[in-house]
């Protein structure tokens, strides 16, 4: 396996755009060498939006007056899998604002007979938890967590998330690990503050943490934050970014974010041709799906009922092959000696 080694100092050249077309072309090359042009679809599911957090970047922060709240019943968790399995893909990913443990406990029991009725995978995007609710979904059923750190710089990340401690989003990730979950973490591009150094520093230590699941995107201002003002995360930086990360970690499964399709459109199949290879076309209700509105533009690009059909077509158009199956990363098939590794 080729791992690329940079300094910090070549990072942060790349970052700058010293060479784009190579750093493109080396992230292509690796893609290719590993997944060809495949690409794993993940069928989400946000099965609520309520959060009690306040980001100052997010809005579906607690503070947001104006954000329209649901959750969804049983009933429409349950037809949202049926949609997923109907449509042949093998992981399920459940996400939500960080709330309470009401909605973990129910969600435990839908994942355990969700696994108990169909062979398939299960990833849950569900923020800060104890051990004791991290063991009860693992036990549950489920296989991978992704917890994103969003920045290294614990200045940034305080000012991003008041009240809140790096330490302790470390300390959640290290309990995922232990529980041997596949973990995944990750961080924005451009939150107020960032220099072209601390992203360099992002990038590095995410490396050093070896991952399982990577998932980067630029910051896209929204109108109900405090966070409001600021510029955007930069596009191009963020492909670079994209890049540099893959090159760092071959193994790791990445997706192409809606964040970088909000940024600009045709941002998602941009980031597949250097190097990504996941997509998560969300399952949520079209009805409710905007409500789930972490940043201008999340869920609002396809117009679809079945996002999934649209997605496939997309892929297709543009010369991807896209996949149903678990899509387990690499370096955890590896570990466990799995069939496949």
């Amino acid at each position: 396996m080729k791992k690329f080694a940079f300094t910090r100092a070549e990072i942060i050249e790349y970052l700058r755009g010293e060479n784009d077309e190579y750093l493109f072309d080396a992230a292509k090359n690796i893609r290719q060498k590993y997944f060809g042009k495949e690409v794993f679809l993940r069928g989400i599911i946000e099965f609520s939006n309520y959060c009690h957090v306040h980001c100052n970047y997010c809005g579906l922060r607690k503070s947001n007056q104006n954000a329209n709240r649901y959750r969804l019943t049983d009933d429409e968790i349950y037809e949202c899998i049926d949609t997923i399995i109907a449509n042949d893909l093998g992981t399920i990913v459940f996400q939500s604002g960080e709330n309470t443990t009401d909605d973990i406990q129910r969600l435990a029991a839908i994942i355990r007979e969700t696994k108990h009725k169909h062979d398939l995978a299960v990833t849950l995007s569900l923020g800060e938890h104890s051990m004791d609710t991290y063991k009860r979904l693992k036990d549950a059923g489920a296989d991978r967590y992704l917890l994103r750190i969003e920045t290294f710089d614990e200045s940034i990340y305080e000012k991003a998330r008041p009240g809140r401690k790096l330490s302790h989003r470390l300390e959640c990730l290290e309990i995922l690990k232990k529980l041997d979950f596949e973990v995944g973490s990750g961080f924005m591009v451009g939150l107020p503050g960032e220099t072209v150094e601390t992203l360099a520093e992002n990038i590095i230590k995410l490396t050093e943490m070896d991952l399982d699941m990577i998932g980067i995107g630029p910051f896209i201002a929204h109108p109900e934050t405090p966070f409001r003002n600021f510029p955007s995360g930069n596009y191009q930086l963020s492909l670079r970014t994209l890049a540099l990360v893959k090159l760092m970690n071959p193994l790791a499964n990445m997706p192409a974010t809606s964040a970088m399709e909000s940024a600009q459109k045709g941002g998602r199949i941009r980031s597949l041709e250097i190097g990504m290879n996941v997509l998560m076309p969300t399952v949520t209700p079209a009805k409710i799906k905007g409500n789930y509105n972490i940043y201008p533009g999340k869920n609002t690009y396809i117009k679809a009922d079945n996002e999934i059909i649209e997605i496939k077509k997309i892929l297709k158009s543009a010369g991807f092959t896209y996949s149903g199956v678990r899509g387990d990363s690499l370096k955890y098939k590896k570990k466990h000696k799995l069939q496949g590794a």
